[in-house]
């Protein structure tokens, strides 16, 4: 009688990486022909239409920023321009991540905390960043501090909803099976609804972080003389459309390699959880 062969840890190894490299192939070949193809149908439409009188092409924009990047636009380069936004949204999207997790899993745990809070937050969720350009001035003058409050109101609603919903549906029986075994409040929630919260915490840092990017345009506004939003802004106010292409192009790039690098963070940190399977 033959015995069943028992696949080795050196094949399972090889055929998961097979299996990833053809994942990642199904998703990176039309991803860049995508890309491509927009590329193409705006070099086409600015050189053929009379769109072009309207927008540059993208060739065009692609000079600009290369001359951005080793020269000046403004008072410093393109590169400094992202540094300065990026800071401003790293510091936002900090303070707005840290209150978002504390009120989620505090309106998610504590029915008490959840009724006093719940009717505040859903008043402020709806209201845009755009909105409280009046107040954070009122309240932190024309400097880098209404910057960040207005970033991190970006970041602070989006995380706040993920948090409060990671820690409302925890598994009701395990909370049952650990007061059962004699865990206390405090035990329960460090080591059962906490860590099972992390993954929709994570979904909610995510779009958080593309949230907080985006309202960066928004912060800037708030007399600013640097970032990327300025020479958006800058560019509009002169009529200078090949800025504004400029500007838009590269929070585009900065935007999609931070998604990219906060969706690697949950791989590695939330391995255990069978959605990154």
């Amino acid at each position: 009688m033959k015995t069943p062969k028992t696949a080795s840890p050196a094949n399972t190894s090889v055929a998961l990486t097979v299996k990833k490299k053809r994942l990642d192939s199904e998703i990176i070949v039309p991803g860049i022909l995508s890309i491509a193809s927009f590329l193409v149908f705006w070099f086409i439409v600015t050189r053929g239409t009379a769109l072009g009188n309207f927008i540059p092409s993208p060739d065009v924009v692609f000079v600009a920023l290369v001359k951005g990047i080793v020269g000046q636009v403004g008072r410093h380069g393109l590169l400094m321009h992202a540094a300065y936004s990026l800071g401003r949204v790293l510091a936002g999207f900090a303070v707005g991540a840290a209150l978002g997790v504390a009120v989620g899993l505090g309106m998610g745990w504590s029915k008490g905390f959840a009724a006093a809070v719940q009717p505040l937050f859903r008043i402020v969720r709806p209201i845009p960043p755009i909105a409280w350009i009046p107040i954070s001035i009122i309240w932190f003058g024309l400097g880098e501090s209404a910057k960040i409050f207005l970033i991190a109101l970006g970041a602070f609603n989006n995380v706040t909803l993920n948090a409060w919903a990671g820690a409302r549906d925890v598994d009701k029986q395990l909370v049952g099976a650990a007061e059962m075994l004699g865990a206390n409040r405090r035990q329960i929630f460090f080591t059962i609804v906490l860590p099972a919260s992390v993954p929709q915490i994570f979904a909610g840092l995510q779009v958080a972080m593309s949230s907080s990017w985006a309202t960066v345009l928004v912060a800037e506004m708030v007399r600013s003389s640097e970032g990327l939003g300025w020479m958006i802004v800058t560019g509009m106010a002169n009529n200078d459309m090949v800025q504004i292409l400029s500007g838009i192009v590269a929070i585009g790039v900065v935007g999609f390699v931070l998604a990219n690098i906060m969706r690697k963070m949950e791989t590695v940190l939330c391995r255990w959880n069978r959605s990154n399977g």
